[in-house]
């Protein structure tokens, strides 16, 4: 394949670039990356990955703290042919195990602090680790210190696959989203064209890069535009907010909008540079959308995406942005509702399973071929497992989940892994956990146990022993002690009734 026809996603973010010297990324400390120096340093890794034995196709599990150096393993990871698998920092050893077991990289990159635990599960795969320290130093840096910049983009086709997301569903065990080069550089090319960036752009970005919003959307729409942006560590609502007055966006969940509202310091005149806020990975509350707007006349943009499909909707850059709503169809997307039973199409306003179509949705689940042909249909459109609907102006709106996944802070929470936990502990009978409103999270992960009698289980009881168990943020807020779960005719727990009785326990 000559390099005219590579698909390989690193080709196609800097192919045409006409100025190396035009900055890319800020650093909280001052430090400023240059588009030239960030392909430079592409290519001092992607030498390192390929001296440690990284083949096309081959996997590179990474679990570090967000820096300008993780964000190049990245880009260096695709650059080499390879494919990016990044794990949230959250996760504990134990669930670590699975992710690597399953995924069989050849190199694990980790924080120095946990070399030791994380290479005793590589060995089990025969591969390799290097490490990468919060502050972008570790054995991988040292060793591309002494490497050459120069390296050839190996060439991809469009459905060679760039990164797989390990994404939670609600039974079962956790799925690995295979995404192609294509998926992600045709998905992030609509967003720059559909969201308006151009090179005058500086994002402010204060999400995290291991999942698809900070990492696919925030990251890849900022280079493909030749943008730049402001890296931070994480949300600090003093420190965007000042920002503000030199930056133009700002993509966040929620939390972002929760939280820069209860500061003081939020007003039309500090937002007046800004011309865009998106808003993404978990519901957007209205009444937090209808409090945006007035405080600062800006009305945040919502979007509707999925490990799986990137993003698949968006409120328009133009035209109303519908407190609740989702918008449009992406242009080359399709998004249909259908009837859950009979997947048939249903009429507008009308409630059912959202299904999408397009160049963003993943090639299926690593190594699970029956449950990729389970979540397709006949026709290509990918099943959502979401609820909701198209109204008659054309906008969707997300009305739930046919499956009882809980999105908390933008992450996926799959209950039956925190249900076996707490069902494992002495006294518990039962659990069933769920998300109810929380206006921080989205969803706030809540649980309802059932104990034996004189068992002495309490709230207090059940989260210490959830304490190193479990990521935090997979952690319940609330856990409820009852006498039994209502259950349907069937003997199955009703999560509906649940989730409607304990609805109103986070509002403020």
């Amino acid at each position: 394949m000559s390099q005219a026809a590579n698909a390989n996603l690193f080709f196609r973010l800097f192919d045409g670039l006409d100025d190396p010297n035009r900055i890319a990324i800020e650093t909280q400390g001052g430090r400023h990356i240059s588009y030239g120096e960030l392909i430079a340093r592409a290519g001092q890794i992607a030498n390192v990955l390929v001296s440690r034995g990284v083949k096309v196709g081959d996997r590179v599990a990474v679990q570090v703290e967000k820096s300008v150096e993780n964000l190049v393993l990245y880009l260096a990871t695709v650059r080499a042919g390879a494919v990016y698998l990044p794990l949230n920092t959250a996760y504990t050893l134990n669930e670590l195990d699975y992710f690597i077991t399953d995924s069989e990289p050849s190199l694990v990159v980790c924080d120095p602090a946990k070399a030791e635990g994380i290479a005793a599960i590589a060995a089990k795969v025969k591969a390799k680790v290097e490490t990468l320290g919060p502050n972008g130093k570790g054995s991988l840096t040292d060793a591309a210190d002494q490497a050459s910049p120069v390296f050839e983009t190996v060439a991809r086709g469009n459905d060679d696959l760039a990164a797989i997301l390990y994404t939670s569903g609600t039974t079962g065990r956790s799925k690995g989203a295979m995404l192609s080069h294509d998926n992600l550089a045709s998905n992030s090319k609509t967003l720059v064209d559909y969201w308006r960036f151009t090179d005058k752009d500086v994002l402010i970005h204060a999400l995290p890069i291991y999942h698809t919003h900070g990492l696919f959307v925030a990251s890849n729409v900022t280079l493909f535009a030749r943008a730049a942006m402001i890296f931070l560590p994480r949300l600090d609502p003093d420190l965007i907010i000042k920002l503000m007055a030199r930056s133009t966006v700002l993509m966040g969940v929620p939390t972002f909008y929760t939280r820069l509202l209860q500061n003081p310091a939020l007003s039309k005149e500090t937002t007046r540079h800004m011309r865009l806020f998106v808003s993404g990975s978990a519901p957007l509350l209205a009444d937090t959308h209808r409090e945006w707007s007035a405080r600062t006349g800006h009305a945040v943009l919502e979007r509707y995406g999925m490990t799986e499909t990137n993003m698949n909707t968006s409120n328009p850059y133009d035209g109303e942005r519908v407190p609740g709503a989702v918008g449009y169809p992406l242009p080359g997307i399709s998004v249909r509702v259908t009837d859950p039973e009979t997947g048939k199409e249903v009429a507008r306003e009308n409630i059912g399973m959202i299904e999408v179509k397009g160049p963003n949705v993943f090639k299926g689940y690593w190594r699970m071929p029956e449950k990729t042909k389970s979540e397709f249909r006949d026709d290509g459109f990918f099943i959502t497992g979401d609820l909701g609907k198209i109204d008659d102006k054309g906008y969707v709106h997300i009305l739930g989940r046919g499956k009882d996944l809980v999105i908390s802070g933008g992450f996926n929470v799959y209950p039956k892994e925190i249900e076996s936990e707490i069902d494992a502990m002495p006294g518990v009978v039962e659990s069933a956990v769920i998300g109810v409103p929380h206006a921080d999270f989205g969803e706030g992960v809540t649980a309802v146990v059932v104990c034996h009698r004189d068992a002495g289980v309490s709230e207090a009881s059940v989260l210490q022993g959830l304490d190193g168990r479990l990521a935090k943020f997979k952690m319940p807020k609330r856990v409820f002690i009852v006498d039994e779960l209502p259950r349907n005719t069937m003997g199955k727990v009703q999560k509906n009734v649940l989730r409607e009785a304990y609805k109103d326990i986070y509002a403020k």
